[in-house]
C-alpha cells in the first residue's frame, strides 16, 4: 500500500509516524489532518538519519542536511532495486513432463502444474519431479543358490514416478529404498533356485518371481513409484570356475543334441518298422487264408474222388501217382526212370537242351527231333537208347500204357 494514502479523514499513514512539514521539522505530527502528501525526499532523509544513528556516524551541522538527503536517496534506490530483484527471482518454469512440489518453510504446501509460475523467494522452495520419464535401476551381485553354488546375476528394473509428493517425502530416498528392495528380492529368489535352472530354462521364472516380490515389498511404504518391468540380463558363474561351467554347459548341450537326434531317428525308423510289421501280419493272414482255402479245396477234391476210388481203386491210384509224378518232374531238369525192371535210366535234360540249341534244324524248320517218340512198349523202352527222349514223351508213354492196362482190366471185369 502507499505510505501516505489520501482519504481516511486526512489521517497520515506515514510508517514512521511523522507529518509532512515544509520547514523540515522532524517532530511527529499526530493527528495532522489538513496536511498534503508527504515528500519522498523528506522520508528518505529521515530514514537515512535513523540508519546513520544506528551506525553511530554523525555529521556536521553545516552540511548535515545535504549529506542526509543524498544518503536517503541512495538507500531508497538500493531498497527498490532489492525488491525488484527479489520479485523477479521468484519466477520459474515447470516443464511439460514435470510436476513442481512446493514447500513453504520446509513443509509441503501444494503441487504446481507445468508452465510459468511465481514463488516468494526465501519463503517457498520448488522441486521439479519428472513423472513421465522411465527410470532404470541396475542390481547385480554374487549370490548363493539352493544347491550351494555361487552365481553372478545382473538385473535391470524399470519404474516411473506417479506421486511426486510421496516420492519426495514418504521415505528418505525412494531410489535407494527401491534398490534395497530389489537386491533383497533377487537374493531371495536366487536362494530358492538351483544353478542349472538359473542358467538354463529358469530365467523367466526368476524374473517373474523377483518382480512380484519387489511389488510386495514396496507396497506398504507407498513411495509414489510404479514398477514397470524387470529384465533378467545375465547369470553366469564366477570367473574362477567359468571354464568348468562352460564345459558342463557344452556337455549338457551335446546331451540335448544327442537326445534330439535319437528322437528324430526313432521317429524315422518306428513308422517304417510299424509298416513292415503290418505288412508281415497281412502276409501271414493272406498265407493263412490261402492255406486254409487250399486245404479245403484238397478236401473237396478228395471228397469228389472218393466214389471213383471206391469204384476202381487201382485205376485211381495209378492216376494219382502219374499226376503227382508229372507235377514233381515238371520242376526238375534231371529225371530218373525205373520202368519196372532192373535198369535205371537217367535223362540229362541239361545236356539235351544244350545239344538242341547247339545243333538247330534248317532255317524255317522247327527242331522237333526230341519230341518224336517211337510206338514202343515198356520192355522196348527199357532197352532202347533214351538219350533222345524228353520227360513229357516218357510221361505220355506211361500214361498211354496205364490207360491201356486200365482198359484191359475193366474189360476183364
Amino acid at each position: 500500500m502507499a505510505w501516505n494514502q489520501p482519504g481516511n479523514n486526512g489521517q497520515d499513514r506515514d510508517p514512521w509516524g511523522s507529518s509532512n512539514n515544509q520547514g523540515g521539522n522532524s517532530g511527529g505530527n499526530k493527528g495532522g489532518r489538513d496536511q498534503g502528501p508527504p515528500d519522498l525526499d523528506d522520508i528518505f532523509r529521515k530514514l537515512s538519519k535513523k540508519l546513520g544513528g544506528l551506525g553511530g556516524g554523525k555529521q556536521s551541522d553545516n552540511n548535515g542536511q545535504r549529506s542526509g538527503g543524498s544518503g536517503g536517496k541512495l538507500v531508497g534506490i538500493v531498497a527498490a532495486a532489492a525488491v525488484i530483484i527479489w520479485a523477479a527471482s521468484g519466477f520459474y518454469t515447470i516443464k511439460e513432463a514435470e510436476r513442481g512440489v512446493v514447500t513453504r518453510f520446509g513443509k509441503f504446501s501444494h503441487l504446481v502444474e507445468p508452465g510459468l509460475n511465481w514463488k516468494p523467494t526465501f519463503i517457498d522452495h520448488v522441486q521439479a519431479v519428472n513423472v513421465e520419464a522411465v527410470r532404470e535401476l541396475a542390481a547385480s551381485g554374487v549370490m548363493l543358490t539352493s544347491d550351494e553354488n555361487v552365481v553372478r546375476v545382473e538385473m535391470n528394473v524399470q519404474y516411473r514416478v506417479t506421486d511426486p509428493e510421496r516420492y519426495l517425502f514418504a521415505v528418505t530416498s525412494a531410489d535407494d529404498s527401491l534398490r534395497q528392495a530389489t537386491d533383497s528380492a533377487l537374493r531371495g529368489v536366487i536362494g530358492r533356485s538351483t544353478m542349472d535352472r538359473i542358467l538354463t530354462e529358469g530365467r523367466t521364472v526368476v524374473r517373474s518371481d523377483t518382480q512380484r516380490e519387489i511389488d510386495e515389498t514396496i507396497r506398504p511404504y507407498n513411495m509414489g513409484i510404479t514398477l514397470l518391468d524387470v529384465n533378467f540380463q545375465a547369470a553366469r558363474p564366477p570367473e574362477e570356475v567359468k571354464a568348468s561351467f562352460d564345459d558342463a554347459i557344452a556337455a549338457r548341450e551335446n546331451r540335448e543334441q544327442y537326445v534330439r537326434e535319437a528322437e528324430a531317428y526313432a521317429n524315422e525308423v518306428q513308422p517304417r518298422a510299424n509298416g513292415q510289421a503290418q505288412r508281415i501280419l497281412e502276409e501271414a493272414r493272406a498265407y493263412k487264408e490261402r492255406t486254409v482255402l487250399e486245404a479245403q479245396g484238397e478236401v473237396a477234391r478228395f471228397a469228389r474222388m472218393l466214389p471213383e476210388y471206391k469204384a476202381a481203386p487201382q485205376i485211381t491210384r495209378e492216376r494219382l501217382y502219374i499226376e503227382s509224378m508229372e507235377r514233381v518232374l515238371s520242376h526238375t531238369r534231371k529225371v530218373l526212370v525205373n520202368d519196372r525192371g532192373n535198369n535205371l535210366m537217367v535223362l540229362p535234360l541239361d545236356q539235351l537242351m544244350r545239344g538242341a540249341q547247339a545243333a538247330p534244324g534248317q532255317p524255317g524248320q522247327k527242331n522237333t527231333d526230341l519230341m518224336k517218340l517211337p510206338p514202343v512198349s515198356d520192355s522196348s523202352a527199357s532197352n532202347s537208347d533214351t538219350s533222345s527222349y524228353s520227360p513229357s514223351s516218357i510221361m505220355d508213354q506211361r500214361r498211354a500204357n496205364a490207360l491201356r492196362n486200365d482198359t484191359q482190366r475193366m474189360g476183364r471185369e
